[in-house]
């Protein structure tokens, strides 16, 4: 039995919290590292004190015995990065730095044991394509760099460049996913995420802000269902190398979803329409849509995401 402990990196944020319960629960000894800077330890609160889990306060690349503890590791999740549209357009310096140093730091770390490494990317990196759903081969149309939002999808893109040239020149296993709007309970408005804005806004009677004029769509993932996605990826031998969409292809647009949070919530708040230029600050440029081509993640796990938009606001307003 392999008692090596999983290492999970940004393990207090949103998802990476829901991914350290599931290891636990399936009787892995599981090490986090994050530095709480968008994530918080109280989302670990249920498992804290369990003794198969170790927390490490400390940015990734700070962390001194980084090096033993990811060649000391059964595997590393990496989840570690900036995150946040509000935040990435307010601060693309950050953005920048801090998605390359902790993802080299991490794939310099793997190579000395050739320790297999889940890296989670975004479906950013898509960019500007219309296409009707994203597909992991397609040609990638990226904005221009005085549009600061676009950070955010060139660092995770070359961390993905970095991570497979560790695979093909260090003998790495990698595995690169590319995340599309995951959504669940603990995970926070504060940085610009719509359904929880929503959810909030709804609760207390105030305006639900839809940006533009709401026809931009999405398609909403249960974080329970993106677990059970990277769970099956990291488990598929086959998947190392790739690079895999995870996220639920129902589209919904941003003000339909805004009209569906009013009904589940029960809420007679307004919806208001609100300009880009006063939402956000000069260098922000939204994609119409994102809608993810499953068939490689089916492929590969035999897995797609289940739970559809209308369950998933009622699951996310319940708290789960």
């Amino acid at each position: 039995m392999d008692i090596r402990p999983v290492l999970v990196t940004g393990g207090a944020g949103f998802i990476g919290s829901h991914l350290v319960e599931r290891l636990i629960a399936a009787g892995e000894r599981v090490v986090v590292i994050d530095d709480a800077s968008t994530g918080a330890w109280t989302n670990l609160q249920g498992v804290r004190g369990h003794p198969a889990l170790e927390c490490i306060d400390s940015q990734v690349s700070a962390l001194g015995s980084l090096g033993d503890r990811v060649a000391g590791a059964k595997a590393v999740f990496h989840l570690a990065a900036v995150v946040g549209v509000e935040l990435v357009v307010n601060a693309p310096r950050r953005t920048i730095e801090t998605n390359l140093r902790e993802t080299e730091a991490v794939l310099e770390a793997a190579a000395r044991e050739r320790t297999p490494v889940l890296f989670t990317s975004t479906s950013e990196v898509y960019g500007k394509s219309d296409k009707p759903w994203f597909s992991e081969e397609d040609d990638l149309l990226i904005g221009p760099p005085t549009l600061s939002r676009w950070s955010y999808a060139c660092s995770k893109l070359l961390d993905e460049f970095m991570a497979l040239a560790a695979h093909r020149e260090q003998g790495v296993p990698v595995i690169i996913v590319r995340l599309f709007n995951i959504v669940g309970a603990r995970q926070s408005g504060r940085h610009g995420m719509v359904l929880p804005r929503f959810i909030e806004a709804a609760r207390v009677g105030e305006p639900l802000r839809v940006h533009g004029d709401g026809r931009q769509t999405r398609c909403l993932c249960h974080v329970q269902d993106c677990v059970e996605a990277l769970l099956r990826l990291w488990a598929c031998p086959a998947a190392v190398g790739e690079i895999v969409n995870v996220g639920h292809d129902e589209e919904v647009t941003i003000l339909d979803l805004a009209e569906a949070v009013l009904e589940v919530v029960g809420s007679q708040s307004m919806i208001e329409r609100i300009p880009y230029e006063s939402a956000y600050r000069p260098g922000f440029q939204d994609m119409p849509r994102r809608r993810p081509d499953l068939r490689k993640l089916e492929r590969l796990t035999g897995f797609r995401p289940r739970a559809g938009v209308r369950e998933v606001i009622r699951r996310v307003a319940g708290g789960e």
